[in-house]
């Protein structure tokens, strides 16, 4: 009967898990497709893939490509949650709630500055040596 038990629980926790991850691949499709800027984030998102594919950079490298898009799609979701409950919360218009919405604004552009910067870093050089031939 304990090992039943056991095997029924387990299947619920997988069950609880799947649908966890139902619920955010929602919250991704929701925020590309709502958000103008995730959408632009996105295209030069793929615009570092295909640079970086092209000169071939190193798996170090690709690492830091990959923090980058990772910390600047976090950010997007999570300023676009919080203008979400904002509104919700507050439904007219309100100085603290405008506020909050352009603190979390300031920190999607704080992690696009960054990533920006790894970009002009890691492929800025690459493009002299190009046109220097």
């Amino acid at each position: 009967m304990l090992y039943s038990y056991k095997i029924e629980s387990r299947a619920i926790m997988i069950k609880s898990r799947i649908k966890s991850f139902q619920y955010a691949f929602q919250g991704m499709a929701d925020l590309f497709r709502t958000q103008p800027n995730a959408r632009i984030h996105l295209l030069l998102a793929g615009l570092a893939i295909l640079l970086g594919w092209i000169f071939s950079l190193a798996p170090l490298e690709w690492c830091f490509i990959a923090l980058a898009m990772a910390l600047v799609f976090a950010a997007e979701a999570f300023n676009t949650a919080l203008e979400y409950l904002t509104d919700l919360a507050s439904p007219g218009y309100d100085e603290l709630a405008g506020k909050a919405k352009d603190a979390a604004a300031a920190g999607v552009l704080f992690s696009a500055i960054g990533a920006a910067a790894i970009g002009l870093i890691l492929f800025l050089p690459r493009f002299w040596q190009l046109l220097a031939g």
